[in-house]
């Protein structure tokens, strides 16, 4: 596959960064719980590697998987990196002894994340670093992130990082923090099924130019199902993932997609997404699927 084939190209606003509208999220190539290495190093390492042979140049990652282990299979895949190759990470958390995920919003803690990143992945500077916000889980809840923002900002100012996004937040916290820095993109949970809250935050990003990159496109621990998307599969001679991925590449121009696997085939099954056309009538019935789960 060549990356012609990979969705399209979005530029970030206000940068010189340009990628294939298909990326990879590197969250599945850590162990269970995305906690610990993976059973098998050599299958991660060969994922990223078949990724960006294919044409992916964006790929979405955080210190906080593992700790640390996706982005040191991503070093040790893919260092020195290709010419393009935007990577992608996220503040704002640590994890427990436990695997749990706790909070690491002190400005200590957010600027140590970014060294983290730095260090794991072998960088002087950061492309992208989103500032995760923790007042909801897989939902964004309001509350103020002006005061991490700002830390970011200082880092950016400094050299570390080149620019700013947002991830787990609402339209309220993007406004805020654009009075801060600005803001190239922000990701966000959001897939077929769950698309209620954000519809018109996609449509307001799409017109400052502004990425929108949904996480768990695909449901992430809750895989999509859905009778009627496994018909309409069925019907186009495709998985019923790759019509959800192709769904969203037809939802909005400003879409970026970052489904992860720790698999070769698997990822080719996704990527093959990006070649699907949806007629006016799939993309009606597949907008049912949503209604019907809002019922």
């Amino acid at each position: 596959m060549s990356g012609a084939n990979l969705g399209g190209r979005f530029t970030f606003p206000g940068t010189s960064l340009t990628v294939h509208r298909l990326g990879y999220g590197a969250m599945q190539l850590a162990g269970p719980g995305v906690f610990g290495p993976p059973k098998d190093p050599d299958a991660a390492v060969a994922v990223l590697r078949e990724a960006v042979a294919a044409g992916v140049d964006h790929i979405d990652t955080s210190d906080f998987y593992g700790p640390h282990v996706t982005n040191q299979i991503i070093r040790k895949a893919l260092h020195p990196y290709p010419d393009g190759l935007v990577i992608v990470t996220k503040v704002s958390a640590k994890r427990g002894e436990d695997a749990s995920w706790l909070p690491a919003l002190s400005p200590e803690e957010l600027t140590q994340a970014v060294h983290d990143n730095l260090r794991n992945l072998g960088l002087d500077v950061l492309d992208v670093v989103n500032f995760r916000s923790m007042y909801g889980i897989e939902e964004p809840g309001e509350g103020t992130i002006e005061p991490y923002v700002s830390v970011l900002a200082d880092l950016r100012r400094k050299g570390l990082i080149r620019h700013i996004g947002l991830s787990n937040v609402t339209a309220t916290q993007v406004e805020e923090a654009s009075r801060i820095a600005p803001v190239v993109c922000v990701q966000n949970m959001y897939n077929l099924a769950h698309r209620r809250h954000d519809e018109a935050l996609i449509d307001d990003l799409a017109a400052k130019g502004i990425a929108y990159v949904p996480f768990f496109p695909l449901g992430g621990f809750k895989p999509l199902q859905s009778s009627l998307l496994s018909d309409i599969a069925t019907r186009l001679g495709a998985t019923p993932m790759q019509v959800a991925l192709a769904w969203l590449l037809h939802r909005s121009p400003n879409i970026l997609l970052i489904p992860g696997t720790s698999s070769v085939v698997h990822l080719r099954e996704n990527l093959a997404a990006a070649q699907l056309t949806l007629s006016p009538e799939v993309l009606a019935g597949l907008d049912a699927i949503a209604d019907a789960k809002a019922a």
